[in-house]
């Protein structure tokens, strides 16, 4: 099961995690691990090119399965702006594939 975690302090989300893996077909065929995989790695990517922020980024494949995604405090609105809309993104993505793909995932909103 992946297990998704987002952080949240206030209205601002601050960092995401993911771990595991979802197991719901053959490696190369799981459409559910596919799908937080390229939800989760275009955000952090998007974060880079889009919103021009370094996140401290933490993944480990090989061992269970892992990515944590922490973006700095930022003082400019604009770009939080933009940060807080790319993450807001990806914490809707993740909600509907939580929905439809229970038994693959979990996700959690932190405060």
């Amino acid at each position: 099961m992946i297990r998704t975690i987002i952080n949240h302090h206030g209205d601002t989300i601050t960092s995401f995690e993911l771990t595991g893996h979802a197991d719901s077909g053959e490696y190369g065929q799981d459409i559910v691990c596919s799908a937080v995989s390229a939800l989760s790695i275009t955000t952090t990517n998007a974060l880079q090119a889009v919103a021009g922020v370094d996140p401290e980024i933490e993944s480990d494949s090989v061992n269970g399965g892992l990515l944590k995604v922490r973006v700095p405090v930022i003082s400019n609105h604009e770009q939080s702006l933009q940060v807080q809309t790319l993450l807001a993104a990806f914490e809707l993505g993740m909600s509907d594939i939580a929905k439809s793909y229970s038994q693959y995932v979990n996700l959690k909103i932190k405060q």
